[in-house]
């Protein structure tokens, strides 16, 4: 059987999805895999910053109609890229093992802490949500946007002379690329939501597909990815806008925290759930945080 899988072509997106590929070959030894490269409307604007150029979907779109369409079996996307809401005929449900959803900062400074960071000193980020936390730690640092790939912002970010930039750990760890400097706790600097985990997107019906994945989920993730993408779908606060959630598995219980900025004040929250209340807790987190914006208002 021949599996046709959907990718970006960026080196992170193949790589994650050649990672997947092999998994699945491995736990269904019937099975060969063909990568199918779609470039996406993220990949081809690069001039400007996300929030600028569409809000949700810019890195799924095309592969979302190319699964529509019949061209592929499957589409292997990082999970935090994704719009809450699918179109209608596809499904997202399994996740293999989560990577390390916390950001990182690579240090082209010598810090090994946010307060060693110089002051003022100019850190890379194109994400709202890492801008509005890093404010919050180090209001006297510069923050400039950058984008590209991985270790293309690595490159400019030194070339530039900055600080630093900030980075996903998940994306570092898939590449196998070493760095200076230090992690941020999920507490000081809550994830995006779902950051880490892969997205798995099916054809609603396509049940032989759906058979081949069952082999490499990971109950954690797909707990994780249920909570968080609930607290994405209830806040509707897009891809892009200053929030993040993260949830913590353990064993029976698990840790939801969220949070929201708005012009005038930071919101967050924090609920503990049992194994089956993941989306339900995900849901009331985010209804929380926009009952207290509305008060704002």
């Amino acid at each position: 059987m021949i599996l046709r899988i959907g990718s970006r072509g960026s080196k992170l997106a193949l790589t994650q999805t050649r990672q997947t590929a092999k998994a699945l070959e491995e736990a269904n030894p019937d099975l060969t895999t063909e990568i199918i490269i779609i470039k996406t409307k993220g990949d081809l604007i690069l001039d400007k910053p996300l929030n600028e150029i569409g809000d949700k979907g810019l890195f799924v779109r095309e592969i979302e109609e190319a699964l529509l369409n019949d061209e592929i079996d499957l589409a292997v996307h990082s999970l935090k890229d994704m719009p809450a809401e699918q179109p209608e005929g596809l499904e997202i449900y399994y996740a293999p093992k989560r990577e390390d959803p916390r950001d990182v900062f690579i240090s082209f400074c010598g810090a090994k802490s946010v307060a060693e960071i110089p002051q003022g000193g100019i850190v890379a980020t194109g994400s709202l949500r890492r801008i509005s936390q890093l404010k919050d730690m180090r209001p006297d640092l510069e923050i400039v946007g950058i984008r590209g790939n991985v270790e293309t912002r690595i490159r400019k970010a030194k070339e530039a002379g900055y600080a630093g930039v900030v980075l996903a750990a998940a994306g570092l760890n898939r590449l196998g690329l070493e760095f200076e400097g230090f992690s941020f706790s999920v507490d000081e600097m809550i994830p995006a939501a779902t950051q880490g985990i892969l997205g798995l997107e099916t054809r609603a019906d396509d049940e032989n597909t759906k058979n081949l994945l069952a082999a490499i989920n990971d109950e954690s993730a797909q707990r994780q990815a249920q909570a968080e993408r609930a607290f994405l779908r209830y806040s509707e606060g897009g891809c892009h806008a200053p929030m993040g959630c993260h949830c913590a598995i353990d064993g029976e219980t698990f840790g939801i925290s969220g949070f929201f900025r708005t012009e005038k004040a930071l919101y967050k929250e924090t609920m503990k759930g049992k194994r089956g209340e993941e989306a339900q807790k995900g849901r009331e987190i985010a209804l929380k945080i926009k009952e207290c914006i509305e008060h704002e208002r």
